[in-house]
């Protein structure tokens, strides 16, 4: 199943269990312009349960975004992985704090999760908390955050290839976010793009 969440228009849960859904992938979108604090908790409480967790905040200007996520895998066998993704100008500031608990009897657990931000200004701030806390010791569980501006040299390969900067940008952007918007409905998809 799939749910998409716009943030500031939808509302979002704050908290769901997961025991009888098999797989569930949820998408939580922060469009330019809107500033949020989005808290979300979950339960894994059945073996066989697969969760993916997608996140994209658009902040240009001076927005104040800060996700506050928790997975909590109350017993093995279970799957779980987040994936945000963030582009940050302006004076804007955004905030990840990511929690992956494991319980001490859930074993083969599989537990990942990523935060990753491009910088467009200096006055831009992106902060990174991924935190693990495991109980079990038959896991396969990661972090990782990461942070920086656009990659000079690939802005210069594009340029060099007859690209005006504006779009050569605008291509890297693409590239950056692709990896969260490749499972949304084309139309959203488009939405999202146009805003770049």
């Amino acid at each position: 199943m799939d749910r998409v969440y716009i943030v500031g228009i939808d509302e979002v849960p704050k908290r769901l269990n997961l025991a009888e859904m098999e797989h569930l992938r949820l998408t939580f979108i922060v469009m330019p312009g809107v500033s949020a604090e989005v808290p979300f908790e979950i339960k894994i409480g059945k073996p066989g349960v697969n969760l993916e967790i997608f996140g994209l905040y658009l902040s240009p200007r001076n927005e104040q975004v800060r996700f506050d996520f928790t997975v909590r895998h109350l017993v093995g066998g279970a799957h779980s992985s987040q994936q945000f993704r963030g582009i940050v100008g302006g004076t804007a500031k955004a905030e990840f704090d990511g929690l992956v608990y494991v319980a001490p009897d859930a074993q083969k657990t599989e537990a990942f999760q990523e935060n990753h931000a491009i910088l467009l200004s200096e006055g831009a701030v992106a902060e990174s908390r991924p935190q693990l806390e495991i109980y079990a010791d038959d896991v396969k569980c990661s972090h990782g955050a990461t942070s920086g501006y656009l990659n000079p040299e690939e802005l210069f390969y594009l340029r060099s290839r007859g690209i005006p900067e504006a779009e050569a940008r605008r291509m890297q952007m693409i590239s950056f976010i692709t990896p969260v918007i490749s499972h949304l409905p084309e139309e959203l998809k488009e939405q999202i793009l146009s805003r770049l």
